[in-house]
């Protein structure tokens, strides 16, 4: 209730002090408006977006349709705060889950408390091309997972990201570019993070995260920062192409994606168990005249996959180690409306985590009213489980930012 009343009370203040700061009205996605501080010393953008989903799913027997299913919800609600303070070259970013989707993972880790809290990092542009990150964010790691989940060219992401994405933790980030000639564009990245996620409040259990990530851009930057949004919304005039890669190292992790999954438990609640994990993506975003192609590779393995009791016993637990491929492309027509493609497939280690090869086929439909701040999108995927039942889904879902 405390967080819900400093919401409100932020609004209040914001909309009544005319006379310390100026207000200005946004056209719309740009924010739900604008706050600039008397002598200019700041600034706040106030934005608000939600995703209204509808989903229905069918497991698949003998080439029949069986078990229906269907769910209506809020799969995503956003209340976002950003801007600069004392100076433009030290910006921050505030963004908050307002959903169930958003906020569920309550643990005794994070004070038994919802996880309202996405990002709360400030940036400072220090030095020329350096910028320092500090608090919590999104690590860099694989494409999909650090494109905003409201700029998507599906109804959502694919199960390589949900399989080992490095999602959000707390930490330091250093950021760098340069520009090997008039077009060639280098970026640089290095992490270092608590290594269990978000809104842990019992502290840094195990060690410490570490995170690299280098892109290529050889025929220079994307239009409107293309190269972390999907479709190609801009048409590129030119062709446009980003390679990148990510090594993200977890010394002592405890749970069974790195930072993400479950806390591997040991001796009946009173320990965790701790392994080094490694987990490299490879990816790449190609964008023009409408067309666009992402593909990424993700693979994780660690020095102990099998969580051990201290007299090593097995848990039950074991880290989610293997391998996954995700390629997605679609085409954007003048009238705004896009086909797109994509084709997961998944193989953990099945001696170590019990569970098959996953292939999906996934064909989406999108309109796009007002770029991603007001769209509708649907997809129908094809979810083929090695020696388990397979499965289809729909879904449809309508998008909007202010």
């Amino acid at each position: 209730m405390k967080i819900k009343f400093s919401i409100v009370a932020l609004f209040i203040y914001a909309t009544t002090s005319l006379n310390a700061q100026e207000i200005k009205g946004s056209k719309f996605g740009k924010g739900l408006f604008n706050i600039v501080g008397q002598d200019s010393s700041w600034t706040m953008k106030v934005g608000l977006r939600f995703q209204i989903l509808s989903e229905a799913g069918w497991d698949i027997q003998d080439g029949n349709l069986i078990n229906p299913n269907s769910d209506f919800s809020i799969r995503r609600s956003r209340l976002k705060f950003e801007g600069f303070a004392y100076s433009p070259k030290l910006e921050y970013k505030l963004e908050l889950g307002l959903s169930n989707n958003d906020i569920s993972g309550a643990s005794v880790y994070t004070s038994n408390a919802p996880r309202y809290i996405l990002d709360a990092v400030v940036k400072w542009n220090f030095y020329k091309n350096f910028t320092l990150w500090a608090g919590q964010t999104k690590l860099p790691g694989n494409r999909e997972r650090v494109i905003s989940s409201g700029n998507m060219q599906f109804v959502d992401r694919s199960l390589l990201n949900s399989r080992f994405n490095i999602d959000r933790d707390m930490g330091i980030q250093l950021h760098h570019h340069f520009n090997l000639s008039k077009s060639f564009v280098v970026k640089e990245i290095v992490a270092i993070s608590q290594g269990e996620g978000r809104n842990i409040t019992t502290g840094n259990i195990g060690g410490h995260q570490y995170t690299t990530r280098l892109e290529l851009l050889p025929f220079g930057e994307f239009a409107g920062e293309g190269d972390y949004s999907g479709s190609d919304l801009k048409r590129e005039t030119t062709p446009k192409l980003s390679l990148a890669a990510s090594y993200d190292y977890n010394n002592n992790a405890v749970k069974t994606r790195s930072n993400q999954g479950s806390y591997m438990v040991i001796d009946d609640g009173d320990g965790l168990f701790e392994t080094n994990i490694n987990t490299l993506f490879i990816d790449a975003m190609f964008k023009y005249n409408g067309f666009s192609f992402m593909g990424e590779y993700a693979k994780r393995d660690a020095k102990d996959p099998y969580a051990k009791n201290s007299d090593g016993s097995l848990t039950g637990s074991e880290v989610q180690v293997g391998n996954g491929l995700n390629l997605q492309a679609g085409y954007l027509f003048k009238s705004n409306w896009e086909v797109s493609g994509r084709y997961t497939n998944i193989e953990l280690d099945k001696t170590i985590t019990g569970k098959g090869a996953e292939n999906q086929y996934t064909l989406g439909v999108s309109k796009y009213i007002v770029g991603h701040k007001l769209k509708v999108q649907s997809d129908i995927s094809y979810l083929d489980v090695a020696n388990s039942t397979n499965q289809l889904l729909y879904r449809l879902q309508f998008d909007i930012h202010f």
